[in-house]
């Protein structure tokens, strides 16, 4: 059976798909959530932990201290990693998330090199805006998306990556010559109308029975600055901006759910992309019954 990929927005139930096919194919799962990679960050970024039980293993998940910014390189490195293993042991790993960058990159087979720290370059930098930094980034390579260029720092890590890249041409062959994984995809189609139904419903139940407010309050008094947490966006940026007093209750639990609804709809472009881009991914109903989603699935990846 081929490698399974399970892709799609935010509160469509991947993660307990992903588990029903991993119990059934006897597999483990290997997370492609930006998120979920955060020690101490689990209400926010709905790990489920407990959808898998105690017979489902997880990889890629609780894997860096929250308060630090993990990144493209070291997903795909620890997700190659964890693939390896999985199938060294004669087990099915199941790719389940839904950072479009992540999956695609490491669907690609994307490799990218382990570039050091540039001192000069990043002095010769230090106090570039961000617009000039983009500027610069611009000039050495085509921009596909704002990743690179979110904040200064990123911006600085990526031309740093393209100046390593200038002056070590075989390295930058082999990140620019990926070797693609061969994978059956499956995304979960849920319609507009029932996907922002359950993000109202799962914010209500985060809220009011997972106790995410005091999961925010807590990584604050733990030590880890604001803007790191607002760094991490959704709910750790509106959550941080009323615990430090810049938005009242109504308005950080409105804006946040405009801003999910908003992300969730981007996750949907992006895997459109993806088609555009080649990739097949065979879009399942979110309510297709559990033995018959398992049935075809099956079909799909023999």
């Amino acid at each position: 059976m081929k490698m399974i990929a399970v892709v799609g927005p935010t509160a469509c139930g991947k993660t307990a798909r992903g588990v029903d096919l991993a119990r059934a194919f006897g597999g483990e799962i290997v997370s492609a959530d930006s998120r979920q990679v955060y020690t101490g960050m689990d209400v926010g970024t709905g790990k489920d932990l407990a959808d898998y039980g105690t017979d489902v293993p997880y990889h890629l998940i609780d894997v860096a201290p929250a308060g630090y910014k993990y990144n493209l390189y070291e997903y795909l490195r620890d997700a190659r990693a964890a693939i390896a293993d999985i199938e060294a042991r004669r087990r099915l790993p199941i790719i389940v998330g839904g950072s479009g960058l992540y999956v695609e990159s490491l669907l690609k087979g994307i490799v990218m090199p382990e570039v050091p720290e540039d001192k000069a370059l990043r002095m010769s930098l230090a106090g570039k805006s961000l617009a000039e930094l983009t500027e610069i980034l611009a000039g050495m390579k085509r921009l596909h998306n704002n990743t690179d260029v979110d904040t200064a720092q990123r911006a600085i890590r990526a031309i740093e990556i393209e100046t390593y890249y200038q002056a070590h041409p075989e390295e930058s062959e082999a990140a620019h010559t990926p070797k693609p994984l061969d994978a059956t995809i499956i995304g979960v189609e849920i319609d507009r109308d029932s996907r922002r139904a359950a993000i109202s419903r799962r914010l209500r139940r985060r809220f009011e029975q997972e106790n995410m407010l005091d999961e925010v309050q807590a990584l604050l008094r733990s030590g880890i600055a604001a803007d790191d947490l607002i760094y991490y966006g959704l709910e750790y940026k509106y959550l941080t901006l009323h615990l430090t007093g810049q938005i009242d209750r109504r308005q950080m639990e409105q804006e946040l759910e405009t801003a999910i609804h908003q992300f969730a709809k981007r996750q949907m472009t992006w895997f459109r992309g993806m088609e555009r881009r080649g990739f097949n991914i065979h879009w399942l109903p979110y309510d297709m019954p559990r033995a018959e989603f398992v049935e075809t699935v099956k079909d799909l990846a023999s």
